[in-house]
Protein backbone atom coordinates (compact mmCIF):
# COMPACT_ATOMS: atom_id res chain seq x y z
CA UNK A 1 0.00 0.00 0.00
CA UNK A 2 0.89 3.72 -0.59
CA UNK A 3 2.94 5.32 2.55
CA UNK A 4 1.40 8.91 3.46
CA UNK A 5 3.45 11.60 3.48
CA UNK A 6 2.54 15.09 5.52
CA UNK A 7 4.73 18.04 4.83
CA UNK A 8 6.58 18.56 1.33
CA UNK A 9 9.78 20.31 2.99
CA UNK A 10 13.10 18.57 2.41
CA UNK A 11 12.54 15.22 4.34
CA UNK A 12 9.21 14.59 3.14
CA UNK A 13 10.17 15.30 -0.63
CA UNK A 14 13.61 13.13 -0.28
CA UNK A 15 11.75 10.68 1.41
CA UNK A 16 8.95 10.14 -1.75
CA UNK A 17 11.99 10.26 -4.13
CA UNK A 18 14.05 7.24 -2.03
CA UNK A 19 10.60 5.36 -1.80
CA UNK A 20 10.10 5.50 -5.56
CA UNK A 21 13.36 4.61 -6.29
CA UNK A 22 12.82 0.99 -4.32
CA UNK A 23 9.24 1.13 -5.98
CA UNK A 24 7.17 1.74 -2.54
CA UNK A 25 3.82 3.97 -3.91
CA UNK A 26 4.04 7.42 -1.92
CA UNK A 27 1.63 10.11 -2.06
CA UNK A 28 2.28 13.87 0.16
CA UNK A 29 0.37 16.43 1.49
CA UNK A 30 1.50 19.82 1.78
CA UNK A 31 -0.29 22.69 3.86
CA UNK A 32 0.72 25.76 1.70
CA UNK A 33 -1.68 25.95 -1.33
CA UNK A 34 1.17 27.01 -3.60
CA UNK A 35 5.12 25.72 -2.58
CA UNK A 36 7.68 28.47 -3.27
CA UNK A 37 11.11 29.35 -2.94
CA UNK A 38 11.02 31.12 0.53
CA UNK A 39 13.73 31.00 2.94
CA UNK A 40 17.53 31.75 2.55
CA UNK A 41 20.95 29.79 2.72
CA UNK A 42 21.77 26.90 4.33
CA UNK A 43 24.69 24.23 3.98
CA UNK A 44 24.47 20.07 2.99
CA UNK A 45 26.61 18.16 4.62
CA UNK A 46 29.17 15.40 2.74
CA UNK A 47 27.07 12.33 4.07
CA UNK A 48 23.69 14.33 2.78
CA UNK A 49 24.78 15.01 -0.72
CA UNK A 50 25.93 11.58 -0.58
CA UNK A 51 22.76 10.40 -0.34
CA UNK A 52 21.24 13.21 -3.10
CA UNK A 53 24.14 12.04 -5.10
CA UNK A 54 22.81 8.47 -4.86
CA UNK A 55 19.35 9.47 -5.59
CA UNK A 56 20.69 11.35 -9.10
CA UNK A 57 20.46 14.31 -8.26
CA UNK A 58 24.21 15.80 -7.99
CA UNK A 59 24.15 18.11 -10.93
CA UNK A 60 21.24 19.56 -9.96
CA UNK A 61 22.87 20.53 -7.05
CA UNK A 62 25.49 22.07 -8.62
CA UNK A 63 23.00 23.95 -10.76
CA UNK A 64 21.30 25.72 -7.89
CA UNK A 65 24.69 25.51 -5.11
CA UNK A 66 28.10 26.15 -4.23
CA UNK A 67 30.51 23.60 -3.56
CA UNK A 68 32.10 24.90 -0.14
CA UNK A 69 35.57 24.79 0.29
CA UNK A 70 36.61 25.95 3.83
CA UNK A 71 35.12 27.00 7.12
CA UNK A 72 37.03 29.52 9.06
CA UNK A 73 36.63 30.79 12.77
CA UNK A 74 37.57 34.55 13.92
CA UNK A 75 37.59 36.20 17.08
CA UNK A 76 35.41 38.90 17.79
CA UNK A 77 38.62 41.62 16.49
CA UNK A 78 38.76 39.91 13.41
CA UNK A 79 41.48 37.94 14.21
CA UNK A 80 41.82 34.63 12.63
CA UNK A 81 41.55 31.33 14.75
CA UNK A 82 42.04 29.03 12.73
CA UNK A 83 40.33 27.34 9.31
CA UNK A 84 39.54 23.88 7.82
CA UNK A 85 39.26 22.60 4.44
CA UNK A 86 35.52 21.49 3.86
CA UNK A 87 34.03 19.08 1.68
CA UNK A 88 35.97 17.82 -0.91
CA UNK A 89 39.21 19.37 -0.30
CA UNK A 90 38.69 17.98 3.27
CA UNK A 91 39.32 14.33 1.34
CA UNK A 92 34.94 13.58 1.37
CA UNK A 93 34.00 11.53 -1.70
CA UNK A 94 31.34 14.00 -1.60
CA UNK A 95 31.28 18.10 -1.61
CA UNK A 96 29.47 19.57 0.96
CA UNK A 97 27.09 22.52 -0.96
CA UNK A 98 26.02 26.36 0.72
CA UNK A 99 22.10 26.52 -1.22
CA UNK A 100 19.68 28.89 -0.78
CA UNK A 101 16.93 26.62 0.93
CA UNK A 102 14.24 27.38 -1.15
CA UNK A 103 15.79 26.45 -4.59
CA UNK A 104 16.65 23.30 -2.67
CA UNK A 105 13.14 22.21 -2.20
CA UNK A 106 11.79 23.78 -5.50
CA UNK A 107 14.51 20.89 -6.67
CA UNK A 108 13.37 18.57 -4.89
CA UNK A 109 9.90 19.19 -5.77
CA UNK A 110 10.98 19.23 -9.38
CA UNK A 111 12.38 15.68 -9.49
CA UNK A 112 9.45 14.33 -7.49
CA UNK A 113 7.13 15.70 -10.05
CA UNK A 114 8.98 14.70 -12.85
CA UNK A 115 9.45 10.82 -11.75
CA UNK A 116 6.95 10.08 -9.56
CA UNK A 117 3.81 11.96 -11.75
CA UNK A 118 2.43 15.74 -11.29
CA UNK A 119 -0.35 14.63 -8.82
CA UNK A 120 2.35 13.01 -6.26
CA UNK A 121 2.22 16.57 -4.53
CA UNK A 122 -0.88 17.58 -2.87
CA UNK A 123 -0.80 21.16 -2.02
CA UNK A 124 -3.35 23.02 0.24
CA UNK A 125 -4.39 20.18 2.22
CA UNK A 126 -3.46 19.56 6.52
CA UNK A 127 -3.58 16.32 8.17
CA UNK A 128 -6.03 16.93 10.46
CA UNK A 129 -5.81 13.43 12.38
CA UNK A 130 -5.20 10.09 11.64
CA UNK A 131 -6.20 6.38 12.69
CA UNK A 132 -4.97 2.88 12.34
CA UNK A 133 -7.61 1.11 9.59
CA UNK A 134 -8.10 -2.01 7.69
CA UNK A 135 -4.39 -3.15 8.28
CA UNK A 136 -2.79 0.20 7.41
CA UNK A 137 -3.75 3.96 8.32
CA UNK A 138 -6.47 6.53 7.18
CA UNK A 139 -5.60 10.52 7.44
CA UNK A 140 -8.34 13.08 7.58
CA UNK A 141 -7.52 15.71 5.13
CA UNK A 142 -8.68 19.51 5.86
CA UNK A 143 -8.41 22.74 3.27
CA UNK A 144 -5.82 24.67 5.27
CA UNK A 145 -7.22 28.38 4.45
CA UNK A 146 -11.00 27.43 5.47
CA UNK A 147 -10.43 24.51 7.52
CA UNK A 148 -13.50 22.90 5.46
CA UNK A 149 -12.91 18.74 5.27
CA UNK A 150 -10.74 17.30 2.50
CA UNK A 151 -11.56 14.11 2.39
CA UNK A 152 -9.28 11.30 3.22
CA UNK A 153 -6.67 8.93 2.71
CA UNK A 154 -5.66 5.39 2.96
CA UNK A 155 -2.26 4.06 2.88
CA UNK A 156 0.17 1.76 4.71
CA UNK A 157 2.19 4.14 7.29
CA UNK A 158 1.70 7.92 7.65
CA UNK A 159 4.99 9.90 8.27
CA UNK A 160 4.85 13.01 9.90
CA UNK A 161 7.25 15.50 8.21
CA UNK A 162 5.45 18.86 8.98
CA UNK A 163 8.12 21.02 10.17
CA UNK A 164 8.60 22.41 13.93
CA UNK A 165 5.11 22.99 14.17
CA UNK A 166 3.80 19.92 13.61
CA UNK A 167 0.46 19.38 14.26
CA UNK A 168 1.16 15.41 14.67
CA UNK A 169 3.36 16.06 17.05
CA UNK A 170 1.48 18.30 18.99
CA UNK A 171 -1.05 15.80 18.73
CA UNK A 172 0.71 12.89 20.37
CA UNK A 173 2.48 15.57 22.85
CA UNK A 174 -0.15 17.94 23.81
CA UNK A 175 1.60 19.62 26.32
CA UNK A 176 4.76 20.32 24.99
CA UNK A 177 3.95 23.88 23.97
CA UNK A 178 6.05 26.57 22.24
CA UNK A 179 9.63 25.36 21.12
CA UNK A 180 12.56 26.21 23.57
CA UNK A 181 13.95 29.47 23.50
CA UNK A 182 17.81 29.66 24.10
CA UNK A 183 17.80 33.40 24.55
CA UNK A 184 19.33 34.12 20.95
CA UNK A 185 17.74 36.43 18.17
CA UNK A 186 18.79 35.51 14.71
CA UNK A 187 18.72 38.08 11.80
CA UNK A 188 19.11 36.26 8.38
CA UNK A 189 19.85 38.04 5.21
CA UNK A 190 21.35 38.29 1.47
CA UNK A 191 23.28 40.77 -0.08
CA UNK A 192 24.90 41.14 -2.98
CA UNK A 193 28.97 41.81 -2.38
CA UNK A 194 32.20 41.04 -3.44
CA UNK A 195 33.93 37.23 -2.50
CA UNK A 196 35.69 36.81 0.74
CA UNK A 197 38.98 34.60 1.72
CA UNK A 198 38.71 31.82 -0.77
CA UNK A 199 35.31 32.57 -2.09
CA UNK A 200 34.19 29.30 -1.12
CA UNK A 201 34.70 30.14 2.64
CA UNK A 202 32.27 29.98 5.79
CA UNK A 203 33.15 32.29 8.05
CA UNK A 204 31.92 32.72 11.45
CA UNK A 205 33.07 35.46 13.70
CA UNK A 206 32.59 36.64 17.38
CA UNK A 207 31.23 34.31 19.83
CA UNK A 208 27.84 33.08 21.57
CA UNK A 209 26.59 36.05 22.74
CA UNK A 210 27.29 38.08 19.69
CA UNK A 211 28.21 36.22 16.35
CA UNK A 212 27.83 36.64 12.58
CA UNK A 213 28.04 33.82 10.06
CA UNK A 214 28.24 34.40 6.37
CA UNK A 215 28.94 32.30 3.30
CA UNK A 216 28.12 32.63 -0.82
CA UNK A 217 25.04 30.63 -1.88
CA UNK A 218 25.68 31.89 -6.19
CA UNK A 219 28.54 33.33 -8.17
CA UNK A 220 27.38 36.64 -9.77
CA UNK A 221 28.43 39.58 -11.51
CA UNK A 222 28.60 43.00 -9.54
CA UNK A 223 26.95 46.13 -11.03
CA UNK A 224 30.27 47.78 -11.71
CA UNK A 225 31.11 44.89 -13.70
CA UNK A 226 33.17 42.88 -10.97
CA UNK A 227 32.71 39.24 -10.12
CA UNK A 228 30.78 38.78 -6.68
CA UNK A 229 28.26 36.46 -4.84
CA UNK A 230 25.66 36.74 -3.13
CA UNK A 231 26.74 36.07 0.18
CA UNK A 232 24.37 34.46 3.07
CA UNK A 233 24.42 35.97 6.56
CA UNK A 234 23.47 35.51 9.76
CA UNK A 235 23.49 38.01 12.79
CA UNK A 236 23.38 36.22 16.17
CA UNK A 237 22.61 38.30 19.57
CA UNK A 238 22.12 37.31 22.88
CA UNK A 239 18.84 38.98 24.28
CA UNK A 240 18.37 39.52 28.11
CA UNK A 241 15.99 37.61 29.92
CA UNK A 242 13.00 39.43 30.13
CA UNK A 243 13.09 40.14 26.61
CA UNK A 244 9.79 38.55 24.93
CA UNK A 245 10.25 37.02 22.02
CA UNK A 246 8.17 35.87 18.85
CA UNK A 247 7.10 32.90 17.36
CA UNK A 248 9.59 32.35 14.65
CA UNK A 249 8.63 32.57 11.27
CA UNK A 250 11.06 32.64 8.14
CA UNK A 251 9.09 35.49 6.66
CA UNK A 252 9.25 38.53 9.41
CA UNK A 253 10.91 41.47 7.79
CA UNK A 254 13.85 42.21 10.41
CA UNK A 255 14.82 45.62 11.18
CA UNK A 256 18.59 46.39 11.21
CA UNK A 257 18.24 49.18 13.64
CA UNK A 258 17.55 46.34 16.20
CA UNK A 259 21.21 45.11 15.69
CA UNK A 260 23.43 46.76 13.56
CA UNK A 261 24.91 49.05 16.19
CA UNK A 262 26.24 45.68 17.63
CA UNK A 263 28.35 45.01 14.00
CA UNK A 264 29.07 48.46 13.91
CA UNK A 265 32.88 47.90 14.47
CA UNK A 266 33.31 44.44 12.54
CA UNK A 267 34.63 45.91 9.67
CA UNK A 268 37.83 43.49 8.89
CA UNK A 269 40.47 43.69 6.26
CA UNK A 270 38.97 40.62 4.87
CA UNK A 271 35.05 41.34 5.28
CA UNK A 272 33.17 44.50 5.68
CA UNK A 273 30.23 43.23 8.05
CA UNK A 274 28.17 46.64 8.40
CA UNK A 275 28.35 47.48 4.86
CA UNK A 276 27.01 43.23 4.00
CA UNK A 277 24.19 44.28 6.84
CA UNK A 278 22.98 47.60 5.24
CA UNK A 279 22.98 46.45 1.54
CA UNK A 280 21.02 43.29 2.44
CA UNK A 281 18.60 42.68 -0.50
CA UNK A 282 16.03 41.55 2.89
CA UNK A 283 16.36 40.64 6.32
CA UNK A 284 14.50 38.32 8.24
CA UNK A 285 14.25 38.24 11.88
CA UNK A 286 13.72 34.85 13.80
CA UNK A 287 14.42 33.40 17.46
CA UNK A 288 16.88 30.57 17.69
CA UNK A 289 14.64 27.43 18.92
CA UNK A 290 14.70 23.94 19.11
CA UNK A 291 12.72 21.56 20.88
CA UNK A 292 13.51 18.54 23.60
CA UNK A 293 14.45 15.39 22.74
CA UNK A 294 11.22 13.11 22.57
CA UNK A 295 10.98 9.62 24.26
CA UNK A 296 9.07 8.25 21.14
CA UNK A 297 8.69 9.38 17.95
CA UNK A 298 6.37 6.07 16.26
CA UNK A 299 3.00 5.27 17.38
CA UNK A 300 1.91 2.13 15.33
CA UNK A 301 1.60 2.53 11.94
CA UNK A 302 2.95 6.33 11.92
CA UNK A 303 6.18 8.28 12.66
CA UNK A 304 7.84 11.34 13.42
CA UNK A 305 10.45 12.77 10.49
CA UNK A 306 12.80 15.68 9.75
CA UNK A 307 11.44 19.36 12.11
CA UNK A 308 8.90 17.86 13.47
CA UNK A 309 11.01 14.99 14.95
CA UNK A 310 14.29 16.72 15.96
CA UNK A 311 14.48 20.16 15.68
CA UNK A 312 18.03 21.81 16.52
CA UNK A 313 19.74 25.02 16.50
CA UNK A 314 21.09 25.86 13.15
CA UNK A 315 24.78 25.52 14.43
CA UNK A 316 26.87 22.90 12.49
CA UNK A 317 25.07 23.33 9.45
CA UNK A 318 23.16 20.03 10.22
CA UNK A 319 19.36 20.97 10.11
CA UNK A 320 18.77 19.56 6.69
CA UNK A 321 21.49 17.31 6.89
CA UNK A 322 20.02 15.26 9.67
CA UNK A 323 16.70 15.67 7.65
CA UNK A 324 17.74 13.59 4.71
CA UNK A 325 19.61 11.29 6.92
CA UNK A 326 15.92 9.98 8.31
CA UNK A 327 14.51 10.03 4.87
CA UNK A 328 16.84 7.23 3.57
CA UNK A 329 17.22 5.53 6.75
CA UNK A 330 13.71 5.22 7.02
CA UNK A 331 13.84 4.02 3.38
CA UNK A 332 16.30 1.21 3.99
CA UNK A 333 14.00 -0.10 6.81
CA UNK A 334 10.80 -0.40 4.61
CA UNK A 335 12.93 -1.91 1.89
CA UNK A 336 14.02 -4.25 4.78
CA UNK A 337 10.63 -4.90 6.40
CA UNK A 338 8.58 -3.60 4.23
CA UNK A 339 5.92 -0.85 5.05
CA UNK A 340 4.78 -2.04 8.12
CA UNK A 341 5.21 -0.64 11.78
CA UNK A 342 8.00 -2.73 12.11
CA UNK A 343 10.23 -0.18 9.62
CA UNK A 344 9.02 3.11 11.67
CA UNK A 345 10.26 1.42 14.84
CA UNK A 346 14.00 0.22 13.62
CA UNK A 347 14.13 3.56 11.85
CA UNK A 348 13.25 5.04 15.09
CA UNK A 349 15.78 2.84 17.24
CA UNK A 350 18.83 4.52 14.83
CA UNK A 351 17.64 7.71 14.18
CA UNK A 352 16.20 9.30 17.42
CA UNK A 353 19.17 9.09 19.52
CA UNK A 354 21.52 10.17 16.58
CA UNK A 355 19.50 13.24 16.38
CA UNK A 356 18.83 13.98 20.43
CA UNK A 357 23.06 14.04 20.55
CA UNK A 358 23.03 16.69 17.81
CA UNK A 359 20.19 18.66 19.27
CA UNK A 360 22.43 18.33 22.78
CA UNK A 361 25.98 19.39 21.45
CA UNK A 362 24.31 22.16 19.28
CA UNK A 363 22.70 23.85 22.61
CA UNK A 364 26.45 23.85 23.32
CA UNK A 365 27.08 25.27 20.47
CA UNK A 366 28.76 22.42 18.14
CA UNK A 367 31.79 23.17 16.64
CA UNK A 368 31.32 27.26 17.29
CA UNK A 369 32.71 26.26 21.26
CA UNK A 370 35.86 27.17 19.81
CA UNK A 371 34.97 31.37 19.33
CA UNK A 372 33.54 30.47 23.04
CA UNK A 373 36.65 29.51 24.21
CA UNK A 374 39.40 32.38 23.15
CA UNK A 375 36.11 35.02 23.90
CA UNK A 376 36.86 34.02 27.17
CA UNK A 377 40.15 33.83 27.60
CA UNK A 378 41.11 36.23 25.18
CA UNK A 379 38.52 38.84 25.46
CA UNK A 380 40.98 42.27 23.97
CA UNK A 381 42.70 40.06 21.27
CA UNK A 382 45.34 37.32 20.97
CA UNK A 383 48.73 37.76 19.66
CA UNK A 384 49.69 34.20 18.82
CA UNK A 385 45.86 31.90 18.84
CA UNK A 386 48.35 28.91 20.18
CA UNK A 387 48.86 31.47 23.35
CA UNK A 388 45.07 31.14 23.77
CA UNK A 389 43.62 28.04 22.58
CA UNK A 390 45.76 24.91 21.88
CA UNK A 391 45.85 23.13 17.98
CA UNK A 392 44.95 20.17 19.64
CA UNK A 393 41.73 21.59 21.16
CA UNK A 394 40.53 22.85 18.08
CA UNK A 395 41.31 20.05 15.81
CA UNK A 396 39.19 17.32 18.65
CA UNK A 397 36.36 20.08 18.50
CA UNK A 398 35.97 19.69 14.95
CA UNK A 399 36.05 15.81 14.44
CA UNK A 400 34.06 15.42 17.99
CA UNK A 401 31.53 17.35 16.45
CA UNK A 402 32.10 15.20 13.00
CA UNK A 403 31.47 11.67 14.71
CA UNK A 404 28.32 13.14 16.83
CA UNK A 405 26.71 14.25 13.02
CA UNK A 406 27.36 11.57 11.69
CA UNK A 407 30.18 13.10 8.61
CA UNK A 408 33.51 11.96 10.04
CA UNK A 409 35.89 11.95 6.67
CA UNK A 410 37.04 8.03 6.82
CA UNK A 411 33.78 6.50 8.23
CA UNK A 412 31.70 8.46 5.53
CA UNK A 413 34.24 7.34 3.00
CA UNK A 414 34.19 3.99 3.81
CA UNK A 415 30.68 2.92 5.01
CA UNK A 416 28.33 1.39 2.64
CA UNK A 417 25.19 2.62 1.15
CA UNK A 418 22.28 3.21 3.38
CA UNK A 419 19.58 2.44 0.84
CA UNK A 420 21.43 -0.65 -1.26
CA UNK A 421 21.55 0.48 -4.93
CA UNK A 422 18.74 -0.73 -6.87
Amino acid sequence: MTVLVAGAGIAGLTLALSLHRIGVPVRVFEAVREIRPLGVGINLQPHAVRELDELGLLDRLDAIGLRTQEVAYFSSHGQPIWSEPRGMSAGYDWPQFSIHRGRLQMMLLDAVRERLGPDAVTCGVSVAGWRESDGGVEIDLVDRETGAPAGSAKGSLYIAADGIHSAARAGLYPDEGLPVWGGIVMWRGVTRAPHFLTRRSMAMTGCKPRKFVCYPIEDITLEDGRPGAVINWIADLRMPADHIWRREDWNRPGNPDDFLPRFETWKFDWLDIPALIRNAEHIFEYPMVDRDPLPRWTHGAMTLMGDAAHPMYPIGSNGASQAILDARVLTREILRHGAVPAALAAYEEERRPATARIVLANRADGPDKVLDVVEERAPDGFVRIEDVLSREELLETAAGYKRIAGFDVEALNQRPPIVPAA
